[in-house]
């Protein structure tokens, strides 16, 4: 039995024919609409030369064409490759030649750069303009016929990430793995479903299964489940949420403006009744409750049942608030994860939770998941001792044309694979993780270790702090320093001795930043995480 991504949806789609699908903007397809234009552009896509185990970039913004795109390669068997829609010329060449990319799939919005920079790709031997008008007439004229030939479980599904820390880098899954692992295995309620054929009994009998286990046993819940994701399909937290949402039989309400407006997302939820929304810890949740205390309108977000948070911190005074400024929100879901391990662990609050304060970085780990040391060997629980998240079971293949990074990433313990991506958190007895940060962002400050995530945490607690990025600088005494880049709240002015003083309160002195720079604003990537790059060249200037 093979788990694989075009057979999984076009099950659905023959279940449900004629349920929404996708929307964006003005555009609306239902899942036969959807199938049957991703069929058409695989036609399209054979014919110029793409094929099993071709990878074609995808250079677009979040469009319904995107996800027709990304669906038309599955059915190939070909593998699309997400490309930042924001890369500039070197950025884009570096992409595709290191992806072996054989064709582009671009928009107008990046028609110009994309037609300049293919020449410098050696591989590349086609672009396709879906907003040409020709290319439109091409694919409605091809065949809908699903005759691409058989597909496989083991077919590629590849994740470019990174660059905030280093060059991007392609993360190799198969098909079935990424579904299990990411995409929530055909039954996100409950066990992973055992049977190909098996996806369409929750999407018929129980279409609102993410939500299961928040609901009363008595509510059935929502007649379609719907989702809207903050994060871009070019980024694992779109993709994954989308797909994961559209072999569920749900609709996906695809975020349709090049910046976050937190009105049009209040808007969206109004109008497309949606149910989960995925945010980006703090980013996110915070010009939200702004939008939220300063919305005149009174939309109706009662539809709004469940919060998810990932790739970024989400305090606890926002999760707090986030529950009182949505009465209808049953539970906020965060997780730790990445694009080389998508599920680590967990931290879900509730209503009946919020009555205690709620901790940010903290998360019950997975039965997959433990710490383990500089030799590879689980630390005692309870011990303090710091070392590296480790999880096994539905792990990637390694890095594409990267076997060295593989070799130290992806590891065998005890006759197991195990992905340990570089997240460094202790793990108390009971299984509790308490997460500091990403290693490779670690700080060396006097010999002592800082991870700027927790001090970020921190800092964001303070009154006058909107958002907060942490970083090492330079330093001839210490090695490095921690330096604060901070953003006030409207009308604030902290100063760095205030800062200090609230961090003392709650951390070691050696992690209380030496020195703070203010912004008008934090840079943060298109997909809400903070951008070190530029935190750098803050303090550094």
């Amino acid at each position: 039995m093979e788990f694989n991504l075009a057979d999984l949806f076009e099950r659905v789609a023959d279940a449900v024919p004629d349920r929404d699908a996708a929307v964006c903007g003005p555009d609306r397809r239902t899942y036969a609409q959807l199938d049957d234009r991703s069929t058409r552009l695989a036609h399209v896509l054979a014919a110029r030369g793409a094929g099993p185990g071709a990878h074609v970039a995808l250079y677009l913004r979040n469009s319904i064409e995107h996800l027709e795109a990304m669906f038309a390669c599955y059915k190939l068997r070909a593998v699309p490759i997400n490309v930042n829609y924001r890369y500039v010329d070197d950025e884009l060449a570096y992409l595709l030649d290191d992806a072996d990319a054989v064709g582009i799939v671009h928009d107008s919005d990046v028609r110009e750069r994309a037609a300049r920079v293919a020449p410098r790709a050696p591989l590349v031997e086609f672009v396709l303009h879906l907003d040409d008008a020709s290319v439109a007439s091409e694919i409605a004229a091809a065949s809908a016929e699903r005759d691409l030939g058989p597909r496989s479980g083991d077919d590629r599904y590849v994740l470019y990430t990174g660059g905030t820390t280093g060059m991007p880098k392609g993360v190799m899954w198969r098909n079935e793995d990424i579904f299990f692992g990411a995409m929530g295995g055909g039954n996100p309620g409950g066990p992973p479903i055992t049977r190909p054929d098996d996806v369409t009994v929750s999407v018929i009998d129980n279409p609102a299964q993410r939500l299961r286990p928040f609901l009363p046993a008595s509510d059935p819940g929502p007649a379609q489940f719907v989702s809207l994701a903050l994060g871009p399909l070019m980024h694992a937290s779109g993709q994954w949420s989308a797909i994961g949402t559209l072999l569920g039989g749900g609709k996906v309400v695809l975020y349709d403006r090049p910046s976050v407006d937190m009105d049009h997302v209040l808007d969206l939820i109004e109008l497309e009744r949606v149910n989960a929304m995925n945010l980006v810890g703090d980013a996110s949740a915070r010009p939200l409750l702004a939008t939220l205390a300063a919305d005149l309108d009174r939309r109706d977000t009662s539809s709004l049942l469940l919060l998810g948070s990932g790739g970024s911190i989400l305090s606890g005074e926002a999760k707090e608030a986030l529950m009182r400024a949505i009465p209808s929100v049953l539970a906020i879901v965060e997780g730790i994860g990445s694009s080389e391990s998508p599920a680590q662990a967990v931290a879900v609050t509730t209503r009946a939770g919020v009555a205690a304060p709620s901790r940010s970085l903290t998360f019950a780990a997975k039965a997959e998941t433990i710490v383990v040391d500089d030799d590879l060997r689980p630390v005692t629980r309870g011990s303090g001792i710091v070392g590296r998240l480790a999880t096994r079971g539905r792990v990637p293949l390694g890095y594409y044309k990267d076997a060295d990074r593989s070799a130290r990433t992806f590891v065998e313990i005890d006759g197991e694979r195990w992905s340990l991506p570089g997240d460094m958190a202790t793990i108390d007895t009971d299984g509790t993780v308490h997460l500091l940060g990403r290693g490779s962002l670690c700080i060396n400050t006097g010999g002592e270790k800082v991870y700027p995530e927790e001090v970020e945490a921190v800092l964001k607690q303070h009154a006058a702090v909107a958002d907060a990025v942490v970083i090492g600088a330079p330093d001839e005494r210490l090695g490095q320093r921690v330096v604060a880049i901070v953003e006030p709240v409207a009308g604030a002015n902290p100063d760095l001795e205030s800062l200090q003083v609230h961090c003392r309160a709650h951390l070691a002195g050696y992690k209380v930043p030496r020195a703070t720079h203010l912004v008008d604003a934090v840079v943060r990537t298109p997909a809400g995480k903070a951008d070190y790059t530029w935190a750098r060249a803050v303090a550094t200037a």
